[in-house]
């Protein structure tokens, strides 16, 4: 196999094959592999799953695979991060104790709070279809220029501010440097961060893949950007 193709990281947590059957459609070809030498090898990753953030590390470490994810991270390819996956590149987490992430971008993991809205308790894991806003256009947000208010070259390119995504979460990322924020979500009480993009590296708290024809888009623009590496 040469180089030509998105590694689907397999860490054994999470539906792996919607995300690689998403590849699929807008044209990539996507292995999912716990091996470091395809990893190393490919045009792009995808780091994905769902569960316990401490349990993921583990495996991680287990599988030799820490390292590996850190130095693709520089290596200028696209890097993309979904539900865990995105938790799993910051610095720490507070679920269930204190743990360390891969540490890829600064910013810690907590969790969302239970709360009412118009009387209906919102309970936590948040699951189901949220509204994703720019930071700039976000309702509770005072116009912030330090903020990226546009999607423009980012794998939102396309999409609307306000379109909603699909979410299956307890927790979500909290970064020290907000200017990488691409779009803010709201859960009762909760306002947190849904996406970002840092350089080569872009991170989701929704699913795209299961998130309809908006969440297509996000990887018809991930394509664009891989095939500039072939």
């Amino acid at each position: 196999m040469d180089n030509h193709f998105v590694s689907i990281v397999d860490y054994d947590l999470g539906n792996l094959f919607s995300v690689e059957q998403a590849c699929r459609k807008v044209g990539l070809t996507a292995v999912i592999t716990s091996s470091a030498d395809k990893i190393q090898k490919s045009q792009a990753v995808i780091l994905t799953g769902v569960g316990a953030f401490a349990k993921a590390m583990e495996i991680l470490t287990d599988k030799g695979l820490v390292d590996i994810l850190r130095d693709y991270s520089l290596s200028g390819r696209p890097l993309m991060g979904i539900c865990l996956g995105m938790q799993l590149l910051m610095t720490e987490s507070y679920e269930f104790g204190r743990h360390r992430g891969l540490d890829i971008i600064k910013g810690t993991v907590k969790k969302l709070e239970v709360t009412k809205q118009d009387k209906e308790i919102l309970k936590v894991p948040h699951v189901g279809w949220s509204r994703i806003h720019s930071p700039s256009t976000h309702p509770r947000s005072s116009s912030d220029s330090t903020l990226v208010g546009e999607w423009e070259g980012s794998l939102l390119e396309g999409i609307p501010s306000g379109r909603q995504m699909y979410f299956v979460h307890s927790y979500f990322v909290e970064t020290q440097e907000k200017e990488i924020v691409l779009s803010k979500t709201d859960y009762g009480i909760n306002e947190f961060c849904s996406s970002i993009k840092f350089g080569n590296i872009s991170a989701f708290q929704f699913h795209p893949e299961c998130s309809g024809t908006y969440g297509l888009k996000i990887y018809e623009n991930f394509a664009k950007q891989v095939l500039k590496y072939k």
